[in-house]
């Protein structure tokens, strides 16, 4: 038996969930062993007792945490038969928390009221869709093709977008200015630009880029990930020879990985 969950145990031991799963397992068989102690008061059991009902509880409030704010590290590579599997994942865990995270507190209250469950539903299959139909990369690439520029005051604020884009394969260089963005672009080249709109530089900044390097004779293909996609501001985007303008991050990866696709 001991040498059977010793087995148990290595397996476990492999990624992070089974790391956490092998802890739950031991504090709480811990738990109501003591409970199960004869000997004991029952003011002395009453704290284990609490424990047990509790802990349940509290653990699947702590998974639900961490599904939802750290989904991209709860795997091991080693989990997947191949790395294009785990690449996937990623994208699509990374991605879903993106897409969600602006309004997480309003789907869980949702979701826990029995409203909407079935259009988040909707919206997760059609992102795990789109991350199927992706072509292969070469992950490993150090080249410029796979290199992109994203210029944001609050780069916090895009770190799950920016997880999904290197899950499958590319790599970025932040600026925070348009002055910062100018200077990067002159020292190197990149396969596409997304930048945010407003800045406290002013409120039409990404503008002010993307005319500037227009004029410039700098065709590389540039984004606004912005709070709008309405059919005016997308219009107006192609009229300063952007590659296109949107709030949404599943978008925002299609358009990117599409130019990018097409550039090669």
């Amino acid at each position: 038996m001991i040498d059977s969950f010793g087995k148990t145990a290595s397996g476990l031991a492999r990624n992070p969930l089974g790391i956490i799963a092998l802890f739950i397992v031991l504090v709480y068989g811990f738990a109501c062993l003591l409970t199960a102690v004869s000997g004991l008061s029952p003011q002395e059991r009453a704290p284990l007792i609490y424990f047990a009902v509790g802990f349940p509880v509290l653990v699947l409030a702590v998974f639900a945490w961490l599904v939802t704010r750290h989904s991209t590290k709860l795997f091991a590579p080693s989990d997947f038969r191949d790395e294009s599997n785990y690449m996937q994942l990623s994208v699509v865990a990374a991605l879903t928390a993106a897409k969600f995270r602006k309004d997480f507190d309003h789907a869980a209250k949702q979701v826990t009221a029995g409203k909407d469950f079935g259009q988040a539903a909707k919206e997760v299959k059609s992102i795990v869709e789109t991350v199927r139909k992706l072509p292969p990369t070469d992950r490993t690439s150090n080249s410029w093709r796979n290199h992109v520029l994203w210029v944001d005051d609050r780069p916090d604020n895009n770190a799950y977008e920016r997880n999904a884009f290197e899950a499958y394969g590319l790599r970025f260089t932040l600026a925070l200015s348009t002055a910062e963005a100018l200077e990067r672009i002159k020292s190197q080249n990149f396969a596409a630009i997304i930048s945010d709109m407003g800045r406290a530089e002013g409120p039409r900044e990404g503008y002010v880029l993307l005319d500037t390097i227009r004029k410039q004779g700098n065709k590389t293909p540039l984004f606004f990930y912005a709070s709008s996609k309405e059919a005016e501001h997308v219009k107006e985007t192609l009229e300063h020879e952007g590659q296109g303008c949107t709030n949404d991050a599943q978008e925002l990866f299609l358009m990117v990985t599409k130019a990018l696709i097409v550039s090669d």
